[in-house]
């Protein structure tokens, strides 16, 4: 889902750049006791509402995607789905409060930022020009890292959640959402669903993974607190988006996928307290306006069977209740197959309006979705208050926004807000930080001396090209052999080849969530065969690091992206001391019971 920031932003950016050893305690204060609403905000939501039919106030409550990089654009797809051609038409139609942004091939909305700009600026106007006359929650899941709706060359590329893990610093936290969320807002997205505050304690855990900034709570916390910080308070409202926590009540101890199934947790009442809530409550004492639901269950918490997003016991009783969290509640994407798995799609927005959400992301049939919510409050299966309960959430959340007082975002500005040169600088200097050194027995880093051949190889078009272009301005002749994920035999022969005629080879791995690819594992192993300098770096996942005990020096970067390369070479070279810790435990191969490398390992110099 990038820019200048206010000055309070801009302090914090430059004071990031010492990332303490230890966990640091955040400086800013907790928003617990901050009174609850801005001046004016009740009296404007009551307006609103007031003026609202129910089947406004019902549209509201939903999110839906659209088709088309304009909002006039004719899309025989949305004549397909919603009944009408173009994305404005959608917003006039359905009175929707808000449109979610993707990049894929079901909906691609995302270009250039002044694309995205002027899109976002005419589903307003479509918005304000309708019988609601309210202006629309727009939003996106821009996490950083991994999970990035809108990259380079636009908007600036930062390292991630478990990147930023690694480094422990919560400026860099802080920072990095300020840069995130000042970008997303001057193309006209005001609602952001990240940060993601899952602890990842399931080291095969498919959909996580590097979304978490750690398996440990406390320090996820910390920098879940920060990044909440830098979304929502790092300049005005109109200049800043909403953070949304997700996916509670935590979706890191999972090993499926919550898109493709219904994950089963096994976490007790008293180990969600003390591992997956540490975060949730961290962010809701900072003040976060939306936390996100998980399609997931955990049956030793709730016994009914149902998904968390369904489940009144995990939202109304552990959420608002126990957490006391009283701002919006939004569900995953209702097209996942873990919250479709038990119910029909006509029953699914019901149900989870009955636990306590207030807003429902992506409905499969929008048109479906909001009649079975009218025929539920007919039926006096919903009532009335009930839905007027979420939909004041939706309108306080439009409010803190900055949206009752709605300008069109000035695409002039964009050039000035959105990748800019300082954006990028900072990112690469938090880039920097993360780098981590997990084993050096041979004593091979810092480079004694500059190889005048270099071989990269494994992992990666796009990576190991860009890592050569990074060692080769340190002046060495480098050669190039992607192998990918799963090398045959040929393409291992060849690389072992060229590492025979080559002063140091640098090897790149990317193992999927069950571990690093055999085909990998014995390409690495072949490599330490020739007796040359071998540098293994684990380019995604950390848990690379585990496998190929032989391999005598790893690194984790946490992060492909050119910026990480770069900052890979610094520490190669000597040119920066690596500063990263690992922020999860490292088991031993694919034996979870067994730790390899310990939360903390980093070596330093």
């Amino acid at each position: 889902m990038s820019k200048s920031v206010s000055r309070r932003a801009a302090c914090a950016l430059g004071a990031g750049v010492a990332a303490a050893a230890a966990v640091p305690a955040l400086s800013f204060a907790s928003t617990a006791g901050r009174a609850p609403e801005a001046p004016g905000m009740a009296d404007w939501v009551e307006k609103q509402l007031g003026g609202m039919s129910l089947r406004e106030k019902v549209g509201q409550l939903f999110v839906t995607p659209v088709n088309g990089q304009s909002a006039d654009e004719v899309n025989p797809k949305n004549r397909k789905e919603f009944g009408v051609d173009t994305p404005a038409q959608i917003v006039e139609r359905y009175a929707v409060g808000g449109i979610i942004y993707f990049n894929n091939s079901d909906f691609d909305n995302i270009d250039t930022p002044r694309q995205i700009a002027a899109l976002s600026n005419g589903l307003q106007q479509a918005a304000v020009s309708s019988n609601a006359k309210l202006p629309l929650l727009i939003s996106t899941d821009q996490e950083g890292g991994y999970v990035a709706r809108i990259t380079g060359p636009y908007a600036t590329d930062v390292p991630g959640n478990m990147a930023i893990g690694a480094s422990r610093s919560t400026a860099d936290a802080y920072a990095e959402t300020a840069i995130l969320g000042s970008e997303l807002r001057a193309m006209g997205i005001n609602q952001n669903h990240a940060p993601d505050a899952d602890v990842n304690t399931e080291p095969t855990n498919p959909v996580i993974g590097l979304r978490s900034f750690s398996s440990h709570p406390e320090l996820a916390a910390q920098l879940v607190r920060a990044a909440v910080r830098g979304y929502q308070e790092s300049g005005p409202p109109d200049r800043t988006t909403s953070a949304a926590v997700k996916h509670f009540p935590g979706h890191g101890g999972a090993s499926s996928d919550s898109h493709t199934s219904l994950p089963t947790i096994k976490r007790s009442l008293e180990q969600w307290r003390k591992t997956d809530a540490v975060p949730f409550r961290a962010a809701i004492k900072e003040g976060v306006q939306e936390v996100m639901s998980a399609h997931i269950v955990m049956p030793e918490i709730d016994p009914s069977g149902e998904p968390a997003t369904l489940s009144p016991r995990m939202i109304t009783g552990l959420l608002r209740e126990e957490l006391g969290y009283d701002g919006l509640i939004s569900t995953d994407s209702l097209r996942m197959q873990g919250v479709r798995e038990l119910h029909p799609d006509a029953e699914i927005p019901v149900l989870a309006l009955k636990a306590g959400i207030d807003q429902l992301l992506m409905p499969v049939d929008l048109n479906l979705a909001i009649n079975s919510v009218l025929k539920a409050v007919q039926d006096g299966k919903l009532t009335e208050s009930r839905i007027e309960e979420s939909a004041r959430r939706v309108l306080r959340l439009k409010y803190q926004r900055g949206l009752a007082h709605y300008r069109p975002v000035d695409l002039a500005e964009l050039p000035r807000r959105v990748g800019t040169a300082a954006n990028r600088a900072r990112a690469q200097a938090m880039t920097d930080h993360t780098i981590t050194v997990v084993r050096n027995d041979a004593k091979l880093l810092p480079l004694h001396k500059k190889p005048r051949s270099v071989l990269i190889t494994g992992w990666g078009e796009t990576t190991t090209k860009n890592l050569a272009g990074a060692i080769g301005k340190r002046g060495a002749n480098t050669r190039v052999l992607a192998t990918g994920t799963e090398p045959g035999k040929a393409q291992i022969t060849e690389a072992v080849a060229a590492a025979n005629s080559a002063e140091l080879t640098v090897v790149l791995t990317n193992g999927d969530p069950k571990g690093m690819q055999p085909q990998q594992q014995q390409l690495l192993t072949e490599l330490i065969t020739t007796g040359k300098p071998v540098i293994a770096v684990a380019a995604q996942r950390p848990y690379d690091t585990g496998f190929v005990d032989a391999q005598r020096t790893w690194l984790a970067t946490y992060s492909s992206s050119a910026a990480s390369m770069e900052s890979l070479t610094k520490v190669i070279y000597g040119e920066l001391g690596p500063r990263g810790k690992l922020p999860v435990d490292v088991p031993v191969g694919g034996d979870t019971t067994k730790i390899k490398y310990p939360f903390g390992t980093g070596l330093h110099w």
